[in-house]
């Protein structure tokens, strides 16, 4: 048997759809474009504008948000064609699986634990800090000890240092979030609805407040001069920071997880993806915009932008408005990512590549429950104990070769498969697919090297257990099922 070989697509979607293992599809283009922004508008939005802006880009932080939405749009408009064409849950994985072959499928799925489990416990860590922040505000103090990990200090209102035991508020929500996934991808959607709809109206208040207070001596100049270090302003600061933008963005992929879950996907997914993909795009430029108008953009490099921004205005009422909004945002990336992670490792375990516990469907509520309760005893520890630096770009690095891998796919497949119906088509194949690989790979590249070295130790812990377990259990091995030829 091939090391690529491959599943059709039509087998892929009759053993998705039969027996026990079947998902309820309940999720109209309205909840799919509710999940995409979810997923997108939170960590990125609220923390990492002012970073890129401070430490890459300047006011041309902006740019660097186009660059990143371009490269998004290249990649979604590809999902779009795949998940018409392969309606079940997986999203990247299930794409690769079906063009390029079992290994880089196991590759994508491997590479995607970074998107999802390690991304969801970066933002509960975020989630943490602001819940503790505006419980102060209110006289309500939490012992310092609970609220952060063993390797970050925590200082007190008096000066004094203490040593963290465990982010115990992290783990709450993430607990909290899996619960609510495991009772039902309705419910779960229902809740995100109205998250989404709270926090759309603190973006759009901050922007609509924030307009008024510009000074356009903040934008000179747009594009400060490069430092001479790669990254470091100029261009190739524009880059790096289309590529730590690049975390806010990687919500849409999300919505491609849900598609066996979607009442009507071939029509409904491309609205999801590229829907949600157009309004972030909007809100997240306007909103750069605002912020580095409202603070020069060395000012910016703070763990919350936003405040510091809010303190240029006479409305500092709006700092607990802000609080209570970035909070419901990180809420939403949270279940959105979570969602993600269990419905990718469905799929896997459906192939026979991870145990069969991950694809195991409650008679009741019709979700894959054990594999939602296992992420959160894989989720947790690294919510309790680590701090938020180790695992910021990681998730990006992992994101942009997904999108890589998928819009190589979609060209293999339009080669493979020329006349499989496709109730979308991605535009202009192969110019587009093409455009795709290399505008992500470029941000990839632009991450530096120390980020590529963790992903590539990462990808190598994945083919451990591939060639270890996951081989020797395929179904597609032991059924003898390959449409390589």
């Amino acid at each position: 048997m091939s090391l690529f070989a491959t599943k059709s697509v039509s087998y892929i979607i009759s053993e998705s759809e039969g027996g026990e293992h079947h998902l309820r599809r309940t999720l109209g283009p309205g909840n799919l474009i509710a999940l995409g922004i979810g997923a997108i508008i939170g960590a990125g939005l609220f923390s990492l504008t002012g970073v890129a802006a401070a430490q890459n880009a300047g006011p041309a932080v902006t740019i660097s948000m186009i660059v990143a939405a371009i490269g998004c749009a290249l990649a979604g408009l590809c999902y779009s064609e795949f998940s018409c064409m392969i309606p079940v849950a997986g999203s990247a994985y299930t794409y690769a699986y079906t063009t390029l072959g079992e290994w880089i499928a196991w590759i994508i799925g491997w590479d995607l634990v970074l998107e999802y489990a390690v991304g969801s416990s970066t933002v509960s860590i975020s989630w943490s800090a602001y819940v503790v922040s505006l419980l102060h505000t209110f006289g309500i103090n939490l012992p310092p000890q609970w609220i952060a990990g063993p390797f970050e200090p925590v200082t007190l209102l008096d000066g004094t240092v203490v040593q963290g035991i465990a982010n115990i508020p992290a783990v709450i929500i993430v607990f909290l979030i899996s619960m609510l996934l495991m009772i039902g991808i309705k419910e779960s959607a229902r809740t995100n609805g109205i998250i989404v709809v709270i926090k759309l109206a603190v973006v759009a208040t901050l922007i609509g407040v924030g307009w008024m207070y510009i000074n356009r001596a903040n934008y000179v100049p747009y594009i400060p001069k490069n430092t001479g270090e790669f990254g470091h302003f100029g261009l190739s600061g524009i880059m790096m920071g289309a590529g730590t933008i690049f975390f806010a963005y990687i919500g849409f992929d999300a919505v491609s997880t849900a598609a066996q879950e979607a009442k009507n996907p071939q029509k409904d997914m491309p609205v999801g993806i590229i829907g949600s993909l157009a309004i972030c795009t909007v809100l997240y430029v306007l909103f750069a915009v605002v912020l580095t108008g409202m603070v020069p953009y060395t000012q910016l490099g703070v763990a919350a932008p936003v405040a510091v921004a809010i303190d240029k205005t006479p409305y500092i009422w709006m700092n607990n408005l802000v609080k209570f909004g970035i909070i419901c945002g990180f809420t939403s990336v949270i279940l959105v990512m979570l969602l993600g992670q269990s419905r990718v490792f469905y799929s896997m375990s459906r192939d026979g590549l991870v145990p069969r516990v991950f694809s195991d469907i409650h008679p009741k509520f019709k979700t894959p429950w054990r594999s939602n309760l296992l992420f959160f005893f894989f989720v947790a520890p690294f919510s309790a104990f680590l701090p938020l630096s180790i695992v910021g770009h990681m998730t990006s690095i992992g994101t942009l070769f997904a999108f890589v891998i998928v819009c190589a796919g979609v060209w293999v497949m339009r080669v493979k498969n020329p006349d499989a119906p496709r109730p979308f088509k991605t535009p202009l194949v192969p110019l587009v697919p093409i455009l795709g690989i290399v505008w992500n790979f470029a941000m990839m590249y632009s991450l530096g090297w120390s980020n590529w070295l963790r992903l590539v130790v990462w990808l190598v812990i994945g083919q451990v257990i591939y060639f270890t377990y996951s081989r020797h259990h395929s179904h597609l091995r032991k059924a003898g099922h390959t449409t390589s030829r």
